[in-house]
């Protein structure tokens, strides 16, 4: 929470070694902000062609403005059923790591304060904190051995 509002946070991460490999930031959770995450995560990975992009099914995932963007950047859009939690269950991780570890238990002061230390963390987390799934390596370091 920043001190003079919510602030939306998303993130994607690349399951294979659990890299967060997109993120965006925004004071409305919106189309904009999946697809500025998604656009993240495209440039982040070199532009590839053909990959799997799986979600929920909610309604940032549905929108057109984001089915055009999987479609402009060549992506199969898998979605869970309903009530199926268990196959996002690495993003739920992610999120519950942030915030028990690092985010701090009173209100950021800003937006821009909010979004340096969210920027910190996920450089942190990507090449620091080791990762159960990982052999307790943290998910840059996984990537690079493999």
């Amino acid at each position: 929470m920043v001190n003079c509002g919510a602030l939306g946070v998303l993130a994607r991460t690349f399951t294979y070694k659990r890299r967060v490999v997109g993120w965006a930031c925004s004071d409305s959770p919106d189309s904009k902000l999946t697809v500025s995450a998604l656009q993240m995560a495209y440039e982040s990975r070199g532009r590839p062609c053909g990959v799997m992009f799986h979600s929920d099914q909610g309604c940032h995932y549905t929108s057109k403005r984001f089915r055009q963007q999987l479609w402009r950047y060549q992506m199969k859009q898998s979605m869970s059923r309903r009530g199926n939690c268990w196959d996002n269950s690495p993003m739920e991780r992610f999120f519950r790591s942030y915030k028990t570890e690092w985010m701090p238990e009173t209100y950021y002061l800003s937006y821009r304060e909010a979004e340096q230390d969210i920027a910190a963390y996920m450089r942190y987390y990507n090449h620091q904190r080791g990762h159960s799934y990982n052999d307790y390596l943290s998910p840059a370091t996984a990537e690079n051995v493999a």
